[in-house]
């Protein structure tokens, strides 16, 4: 399946509430090594030769089109000529060329299940991916791929092993501590996002706005055996706030641990 082009829908059309406060960015355009994160999530499907984008857009949707309407001129040197109109000539090549990404503005008070539906219009083909706009993995998508084909169900979805946030005591009867884990791994698998849905998973999102993915839809999809698991026990972080944004920072910077690029 090397030159197959499957379109990824992207969900980066929440409110961001748990990053008020903290910073006024939404949390999709939280830069890491001066790229949005949703910028790193891109390159991970498109380092692996899925470069077809539908951006799921909603609350701030003019900030995510304002940086990739502006992103090929101010990434390159360049050289302009004034006139009517400037003449401008660009000395490299766009440093993320042939990725083709389609801005569909879903709504703002619209939940992931709805969001998915509406931007749906956009796929090309009966097989895509989605994803959540605020989480990275160095996970193989073509694995992804193959498992969902093999498993031949209309939606897969990528399980992970997250930390828990908070450390774990273990007591006796007599109240004293007997082990303390800090932070430790769950045992069953989380919803780490990366999806891949047949179309006629669609059907399940049927509804109003307040179709929410991670309940009914999924849970239905589960209860009828169309829901596949595919473990992915390498690196994953989901940023939901601005802690999760700066360890995510750090990370990068001491490792760069979900580049697959």
């Amino acid at each position: 399946m090397p030159d197959e082009k499957l379109s990824t829908i992207i969900l980066c059309g929440g409110l961001s509430t748990r990053m008020h406060g903290e910073t006024a960015t939404k949390k999709e355009m939280f830069v890491i090594d001066q790229r949005p994160v949703l910028w790193h999530v891109m390159k991970i499907y498109a380092a692996q030769g899925f470069a077809e984008f539908i951006l799921a857009m909603g609350h701030h949707a003019d900030e995510i089109k304002r940086y990739f309407l502006e992103y090929g001129q101010l990434s390159r040197d360049l050289t302009i000529t004034l006139g009517t109109p400037p003449a401008i000539e660009y000395h490299e090549s766009h440093p993320d060329q042939g990725w083709r990404i389609t801005f569909a503005d879903t709504g703002l008070d619209v939940m992931t299940g709805a969001r998915i539906r509406k931007a749906a219009r956009y796929v090309s083909g009966g097989t895509f991916f989605v994803t959540y706009g605020d989480g990275v993995a160095d996970i193989d998508l073509k694995k992804l791929l193959a498992f969902h084909r093999q498993m031949g169900r209309l939606a897969t979805v990528t399980g992970v092993h997250a930390q828990l946030r908070f450390g774990v005591l273990g007591t006796d009867q007599k109240g004293l501590a007997t082990s303390f884990d800090e932070k430790p791994v769950v045992d069953g698998l989380i919803n780490g996002g990366f999806f891949v849905f047949e179309r006629g998973a669609l059907e399940y999102l049927d509804g109003g706005d307040d179709v929410v993915l991670e309940r009914e839809p999924l849970q239905r999809l589960a209860a009828d055996g169309q829901l596949a698991v595919y473990e992915h026990t390498g690196f994953w972080r989901a940023m939901d706030t601005f802690k999760d944004a700066q360890q995510m920072s750090a990370l990068w910077k001491e490792e760069e641990p979900w580049k697959v690029w």
